[in-house]
């Protein structure tokens, strides 16, 4: 990967967050079969749908890359077309529509509720809980991928370096206890019907459009104070993130093999933000004080498997600032990642 100076514009940042390591175009190269990517139409989806098709073109392996959603994009299905990825428009909570779904070899499942999970607690269940579940039984004879969430851990002490795989799962609140039944169930299904999984515990992907960096940055320029309650974070490059998620394909197992997606480092907010700070020109000011404790989870399992991430911190910060300087688009996504008692 070569990295940009400057990312100037959607097509150059979409296409670096596509491009496949040399791991991925290795794990598409031997993987049987086509991929259907559910819930392709959120944040990540897109470009890590284009990533599985370019590192199977690189592979030399054909096959068809599905993604299903319900679009309320109206121009991300022809986005989908002109990169290779074949969209198709389900409602994946109706059981008629899933049932209709085309079989598949691999399934990667990224759909997901958090936001609003406070006060929508059934959606929230149905969506992390039941949809799950029920693509379990439709695609039992598949491998599935399906992506959690580092909010399954508790808060730790910021010395520790965050949780690890083995660590107890201690949910907080209504959205991390769902996400926690989510994963029991995907481990119920596994060894009930010796369906091969993989779950995906992502912490905090970031690009120049959304992310906690971008929400940190936005703050500083706009001269709000940063809450610093909670201290630390974690923080990986969406490109990277989505490379470890398609080579958890190749570890698919029953019972589920399980791995952390995070960022190598456990980053000061305070510090973080002075970083970007200079790189915008204005100073930052604060509000709080930061806690002993924070939501972090190791990465170490991940980078040692999948490889360490390709985009430094560094580069990342230079990259947002001059993006958000030049007036690049945003997604107004905010992550909440300073929500300390779980409700979203």
């Amino acid at each position: 990967m070569t990295h940009a100076a400057r990312i100037t514009s959607t097509e150059i940042l979409d296409d670096l967050l596509s491009e496949p390591t040399p791991g991925v175009v290795e794990t598409m190269g031997k993987l049987e079969g086509d991929l259907l990517i559910l819930g392709v139409g959120g944040k990540m989806g897109p470009t890590l749908a284009r990533m599985a098709v370019r590192a199977s073109h690189e592979a030399g392996v054909k096959r068809r890359v599905i993604g299903v959603a319900r679009f309320t994009q109206p121009e991300l299905p022809q986005w989908l077309r002109r990169h290779g990825v074949e969209p198709l428009m389900a409602d994946l909570l109706d059981s008629g529509q899933l049932a209709a779904l085309p079989d598949v070899a691999n399934v990667l499942v990224m759909t997901a509720l958090k936001f609003g999970s406070s006060g929508l607690p059934g959606d929230t269940w149905a969506v992390n809980c039941w949809m799950p579940a029920a693509v379990c039984e439709r695609f039992a004879d598949s491998r599935i991928v399906g992506f959690s969430t580092g909010n399954v851990y508790p808060l730790t002490p910021i010395s520790l370096g965050g949780s690890v795989e083995s660590d107890p799962l201690v949910p907080i609140g209504e959205y991390a206890a769902s996400c926690v039944g989510r994963e029991r169930l995907y481990d119920y299904f596994s060894r009930a019907n010796d369906t091969r999984i993989s779950i995906v515990r992502l912490n905090y992907a970031c690009e120049l459009r959304y992310g906690v960096l971008v929400d940190l940055a936005r703050q500083i320029l706009r001269g709000e104070p940063i809450d610093v309650s909670m201290g630390a974070v974690n923080v990986i490059w969406q490109g990277d993130a989505s490379a470890m998620t398609l080579q958890a394909f190749g570890r698919c197992d029953s019972p589920p093999f399980v791995v952390n997606v995070a960022g190598p480092e456990t980053l000061s907010v305070r510090r973080i933000c002075h970083q970007l700070g200079d790189l915008l020109g204005k100073s930052p000011t604060f509000t709080g004080a930061e806690g002993s404790e924070a939501l972090l989870s190791n990465g170490q399992l991940g980078h040692q498997i999948f490889g360490y991430p390709r985009v430094s911190i560094r580069q990342l910060c230079e990259w947002i600032a001059d993006w958000l300087k030049a007036g690049g688009d945003v997604l107004d996504k905010p992550t909440k990642f300073q929500v300390r008692d779980g409700k979203f």
